[in-house]
């Protein structure tokens, strides 16, 4: 038996809810998000993509850590 696709969609959303309950709670007791570590990791892939092909790791960590640390 096929479900409806409106229900379908309803039990993503309650899945997703149920998953990420105490995040969601979290926000509303601390008004704490993760925005900062978002920017952060979006920092970290437009400074890779400016240098890709990096064959030295531990200079590219190195430049990295200089930079944004």
């Amino acid at each position: 038996m096929e479900i409806p696709q409106q229900l379908y969609l309803i039990h993503t959303i309650s899945r997703t809810i149920l998953n990420h309950y105490t995040t969601i709670l979290n926000y509303f007791d601390n008004r704490s998000t993760n925005a900062s570590a978002e920017s952060f990791n979006a920092k970290i892939k437009a400074f890779r993509t400016q240098f890709r092909g990096v064959k030295n790791v531990e200079f590219f960590l190195y430049r990295l850590t200089k930079i944004y640390a």
